[in-house]
């Protein structure tokens, strides 16, 4: 039987709690430590179905990819591309959801 109530949420791993705190360092923190939070959480439930970590694991994985990613994505974006003769991925696959 645990001490905290079921509702109280799981403490971050170091890792994590690092992973974190880079995104919240980062130029779009605003947008991303809130996407994080809502795909922790999503994925902690998960967790908590499955009794697996594989979510919790696949979350942190992506975020760092994503946050890997972005200064080469960032220079992409600054750098003028034009890009008016691209098809938007929407236009193919349909409004995801």
């Amino acid at each position: 039987m645990s001490a905290q109530p079921e509702e109280a949420p799981a403490p971050l791993a170091p890792a994590t709690a690092l992973l974190l705190a880079r995104l919240g360092t980062d130029r779009r923190a605003g947008t991303w430590v809130p996407a994080f939070e809502r795909d922790w959480a999503a994925a902690l439930e998960d967790a908590r179905h499955t009794y697996s970590l594989t979510p919790l694991h696949s979350i942190v994985r992506a975020w760092q990819l994503r946050l890997a990613a972005a200064p080469a994505v960032g220079a992409y974006l600054d750098s003028g591309r034009d890009e008016t003769g691209l098809v938007d991925l929407d236009d193919i696959l349909g409004a995801r959801s």
